[in-house]
């Protein structure tokens, strides 16, 4: 199974790992066969749309400010996003779910809500360039948390790129050298709590089809957000609705970009695309936002950027020798 972050990164859920794997009985998951991974070029650009759409969702995002309490911001956003996914709804919830997994997206929708307030609190604070490259971190926890609780294989590759990418965030951040402030603090705990969430999605993955962990996932967190918009809500004008409207249309056409995407290419070749949205994260907060470009935060995004993409050809290459057939066996 393939996570998708807000940030537009991915990692491969089902890498050696003895829980990721679907019960005897269960039908192979439907998705891209190698075949329709050939096409690199038709990949990369769809992946350069995913980065353009996301770098949206920041834009108006900070566009916003602090006008709006981050709960509220985020519970209008994915009260749009429902509104979207309403004709998928209705069928996906008559049909039902197995017993005991209506726990697991409550925990999910529970961790997943943290995350994004989280995150609509970073992003009012802190140049988005910074917000964008601490988030690259999301799929570096993932890795994390899956061999502490899923108990997948930590092979030395995998903890040299995880060491290298946490060295890419003190980068980024700098802490002694310079102020950390609550955006920077907040971001860090969205990328946690971001990745919790899609853990939680790495275990529902073995018995819910992926569009219902989506959909119900949007339910989720937009009933986990209802309470703290309340608490918070202050009066908003039509233009600012108007604009969570079009955040929730851009992380909607990123997500189905990023989509097609990995049906046309690898990960190895779509997953250092994802660099260039540092670059348009910086260009929009330098031209439209006034925001100084720091070239500490470029460099550190480069080294998280680059040690997940080894690791990504790493699998992609152990992985091809797993399914490539012996001399005997092609006789």
């Amino acid at each position: 199974m393939r996570v998708a972050w807000g940030s537009g990164f991915v990692a491969d859920m089902s890498v050696n790992s003895p829980v990721s794997k679907p019960p005897a009985s269960a039908p192979p998951e439907s998705g891209p066969s190698a075949s329709d991974l050939g096409r690199p070029v038709e990949g990369a650009l769809w992946m350069l749309l995913t980065g353009l759409c996301f770098v949206g969702v920041t834009g108006v995002v900070r566009h916003l400010g602090t006008e709006l309490p981050a709960a509220q911001s985020a519970f209008v956003r994915f009260g749009w996003g429902v509104v979207f996914l309403l004709p998928t709804l209705a069928p996906m919830l008559r049909a039902g779910f197995p017993p005991g997994i209506l726990r697991l997206f409550g925990w999910r929708g529970v961790a997943h809500t943290a995350a994004v307030v989280l995150w609509f609190y970073a992003m009012a604070r802190i140049p988005v360039a910074e917000v964008t490259a601490i988030g690259y971190l999301n799929p570096v926890l993932v890795t994390l948390g899956a061999a502490l609780f899923f108990g997948e294989a930590l092979a030395m590759r995998r903890i040299v790129a995880v060491a290298v990418a946490l060295v890419g965030a003190l980068i980024v951040i700098r802490p002694g050298l310079r102020e950390v402030t609550d955006g920077h603090l907040a971001q860090l705990g969205a990328a946690c709590f971001f990745a919790a969430s899609y853990l939680f999605a790495k275990r529902l993955s073995q018995q819910v089809p992926a569009g219902a962990i989506v959909g119900v996932l949007s339910v989720t967190v937009t009933l986990g957000l209802l309470p703290l918009a309340i608490w918070v809500w202050v009066p908003m004008s039509m233009v600012q609705l108007l604009w969570l409207g079009l955040v929730a249309g851009f992380a909607t056409a990123g997500h189905y970009a990023m989509t097609r995407a990995f049906r046309a290419a690898p990960l190895a070749v779509t997953q250092p695309v994802t660099f260039l949205q540092l670059i348009w994260a910086t260009l929009l907060g330098a031209l439209v936002f006034g925001e100084g470009v720091d070239v500490f935060v470029l460099l550190g995004g480069a080294v998280i950027i680059g040690a997940i993409s080894y690791i990504t050809w790493r699998e992609a290459v152990i992985k091809k020798r797993r399914v490539t057939p012996t001399e005997i066996e092609t006789l």
